[in-house]
Formats: structure tokens, sequence, C-alpha cells
């Protein structure tokens, strides 16, 4: 369906991120009239006056809201007024100004920590509301759900095409791999990484192991989120996952037999780990949008671990 994005032009929120690299290269591919990426350092979102010239500036047909204020666990629990305000904001002024500017569409990107801390296994779109979320991501996760709120009611009253897409544990090449905004995939290949490389004897983990998260590969989740782009018209967010549980105790496993580290593994089970289990349903983007994930866990560490030891040369 490439002929969707003919003589589209399309801007991409947080594009110079890590998912938004991903996104904008796959979305090249595509070969729309223009690909426009806004830069941070030239639009503070935050900022209401700064996103209405984002919007006279680019005057986009398309629009992917990626960018957020974002990190692990821990500088979650350090900035969580932050991470609530600056996401909240954020998103009222993206999606508010893109219906005033006409924009055609607004793909908006929502987190796996908009679903309650006791929502049934698998995570279901139709169960975001019943509950409040995990505790350590909360504010994030709240801001998520007024974005959520937020596109639901300019459909309702404006018939604005603002659509919503749950992304779950995220990671690839170009990851962040700073040891205090990463999230696990990435902390973890630098920690072994380095462990192996320093003779380290053992390597301290967070938890106990036995916490479950999703991870997907970033290639798929970009193509995913290209796909709602193209064929996605609905109210109902739509989660974009690989669709299995995995075990923080066999990612561990995983990576540590990739680098070829020996050393033990030590579990700290003072740290936080945050949510006990994350499994998300894929069906209804199977459904509605025919999306696939193609790389396996292995298959995209690999990859991953690849790019790092490269980068470090």
């Amino acid at each position: 369906m490439t002929s969707f994005w003919k003589n589209k032009r399309i801007s991409v929120t947080g594009g110079e991120g890590f998912l938004g690299g991903h996104l904008v290269n796959n979305l090249k591919q595509k070969n729309p009239k223009e690909i426009m990426v806004v830069s941070h350092s030239e639009y503070d979102l935050v900022n209401g006056s700064d996103v209405k010239k984002m919007y006279k500036d680019q005057n986009p047909d398309i629009v992917f809201h990626l960018a957020a204020t974002v990190g692990g666990i821990g500088v979650n629990q350090r900035n969580p007024g932050k991470f609530f305000y600056e996401n909240a904001v954020m998103n009222l002024q993206v999606i508010h100004n893109a219906y005033l500017s006409n924009v055609e569409k607004i793909i908006s990107i929502g987190t796996v920590s908009i679903y309650p801390e006791n929502s049934p296994i698998p995570f279901n779109e139709k169960n975001i509301w019943n509950g409040y979320p995990q505790e350590d991501n909360a504010p994030y996760g709240i801001a998520k759900r007024i974005m959520h709120t937020h596109s639901l009611s300019y459909r309702k009253q404006y018939d604005f095409n603002s659509v919503m897409v749950i992304l779950t544990n995220l990671y690839g090449p170009n990851d962040n791999f700073n040891v205090e905004t990463s999230h696990v995939v990435a902390a973890l290949i630098r920690r072994f990484y380095e462990a192996k490389k320093n003779n380290e004897k053992e390597v301290v983990v967070w938890g106990d192991g036995n916490s479950t998260r999703d991870f997907c590969y970033i290639e798929d989740i970009a193509n995913g989120i290209i796909l709602a782009g193209e064929k996605y018209n609905e109210s109902t967010p739509l989660n974009l996952a690989s669709g299995k549980e995995t075990t923080i105790k066999e990612l561990v496993e995983i990576i540590k037999a990739q680098i070829k580290f020996e050393g033990n593994i030590v579990w700290d089970k003072n740290m936080p780990v945050g949510p006990n289990r994350r499994n998300v349903s894929i069906d209804l983007a199977r459904d509605k949008i025919k999306f696939n994930p193609k790389y396996s866990l292995e298959e995209g560490i690999k990859k991953t671990i690849e790019y790092y030891i490269k980068s470090k040369k």
C-alpha cells in the first residue's frame, strides 16, 4: 500500500530518537512527498507556541507523535512530576494543534504502562481503564491515558482521525545504552559486555529474575506503526508487541550466552523491578493491520549486541 504515502507530507515528533530513527528510515522506503523530523532543539513541544510554529512551518498531512519524556525504573521513581507534566502537556498540545491545523491523521504512541497493575494476562485493549497503573510507572502511564481520552473525544466531537498504538518493551540497534536512563535490554547488554571486558567474576541484576516482559525488536515495531498509519482508523488503541512473555531470567541467560560471559549472575532482590508480569495480546493488530512480528528474541538480541560492540570500537 505504498500508494497511500504518495504526495503525503509527514512530520515525526521524536524522530531523532531511538524509535523515531528507525521509523523515519522505514518511511523513506514508502516514498512519501516529504518526511520532516521535528527537532527538539528547534521545537519544545511542551511549549504551546513552539507546537503552533511547528505545524505552521511543516504543514504536515500525517503526524507520527513519538516524542516523550522517558526513562527506566530509577529515573521514573525520581521524576514522577516531571514525567507526568511534560508528557501530559506535550500530548495535549500536539493533538489539539494537529486538529486545528487540519492534519489528515495523527498516530500517537502509547505505552504498556497505560495498563492497570493487575490487568488480566495477556493485556487486552479493552482492559485499559479497569484499574490503576503500576505505581512506579503511573505518572507516565496516566499521561498516556489522558492522550487516549483526548484522541477519543476529538474523534467523537470533530471526527478527527486520531489513533493510538500501545508499545511494549522495545530494543534494538541505536538504543539508549546510558546507565542512568536505559531500559532493561540495553542496560543488561552494556553490563554484561563491560563485565566480560573487565574480567569481572559476576554481574548484579535487579530483582529475582521471575518478572516477565514482552520484548519486541525495533524493526517490527516501526513496521507496525507504519501499518497503523496506512490501515487503522479506529478509536480503540492498538497493541504492538511480540505477543510472547519472557522472564528476565530468560533474557539474562540469552544475553550472557551471546556475549560469552562466563562469570556468575547475582540477583539483587532489594532493588525495584517494576510490574511482575507483562504479556500483551496482539490479536487486534493481527486482525486489523495484519501485524506479524518477524524477529525472535534471540535474533533481535544478536543484532543489538553486534551494534553495541561495533559502536564501542
